[in-house]
């Protein structure tokens, strides 16, 4: 069986046919799905999925690119929602997606770190492991994770430096790998994810986002992530049954209540 570390299936993209989608996933051998929130507004929509879903587990956070309208107590409303879940019959697996975005030009860095920090404050706190958003802020992430005392999670969509990598997995961190792997122009990507140990990476769709080479454009799924393992399997060129037995143990290891 195979774990997407990291889907939105609440996002409207799925509205119209989400319980098929999680057939499909189940049916294409994904036993597990995360479904990591963005921001308070749509943690009862996360929520639903776990409930509503056999093999959907939820993760709340606030995204470095969901802060707009929002104020600091955002975090407050937050520690009331993990305390609630927490003891609910639907506990989450990870805090997240948190982190930090320089992508945008003029991105204020300093008021996603604000967010950041506080949330691995509550990582601690909670003693849950972290899902990282770290695109065009490897470095940085890395820097406030390691000054944070969090030793667990995953830092979703990596595409940074092999010696990048080797710093998030020797701090206790998987690597998220998915839909950019199977592009064949990605070579930097397709290169950490031959040659990093398979004990580093988790596999992920990040659906509806980064949909597949063979679905360019179009609106991601979780059931792709059988063709993403595939890839995998080729760019290492070991048997598929491997890479789905290591990472979907990796996954366990790193998410603990992952049931």
């Amino acid at each position: 069986m195979l774990v997407d570390t990291h889907c939105h299936l609440d996002a409207p993209e799925f509205d119209a046919d989400r319980a098929a989608q999680v057939l499909a996933a189940h049916a294409a051998g994904v036993s597990s799905m995360v479904v990591p929130a963005v921001a308070p507004g749509n943690f009862s929509a996360v929520r639903s999925c776990g409930t509503s879903f056999a093999g959907c587990f939820p993760a709340y956070g606030i995204h470095p690119l969901y802060l707009q309208g929002l104020d600091d107590q955002a975090i407050d409303t937050l520690r009331r929602w993990l305390h609630v879940e927490m003891c609910g019959d639907c506990p989450p697996v990870a805090i997240g997606e948190i982190g930090l975005d320089q992508f945008f030009e003029g991105a204020d860095v300093g008021r996603q770190a604000f967010f950041f920090k506080r949330q691995l404050a509550l990582a601690q706190e909670f003693g849950l492991p972290v899902l990282l958003h770290v695109r065009r802020a490897i470095d940085p992430v890395y820097k406030l994770v390691r000054e944070s005392g969090v030793r667990r999670g995953i830092a979703h969509a990596f595409n940074g430096s092999f010696q990048q990598a080797e710093a998030f997995v020797k701090l206790g961190f998987k690597l998220g790998f998915g839909g950019s792997m199977t592009y064949s122009r990605a070579s930097r990507i397709r290169e950490l994810a031959r040659l990093l140990p398979l004990e580093a990476i988790v596999l992920e769709t990040d659906a509806p986002d980064i949909p597949p080479a063979w679905m360019p454009g179009g609106r991601n799924r979780p059931a792709e992530l059988g063709r993403i393992a595939d890839v995998l399997a080729e760019l290492r060129a070991e048997p598929v049954e491997r890479i789905r037995d290591v990472t979907t143990a990796n996954a366990a290891e790193i998410l603990p209540t992952l049931r």
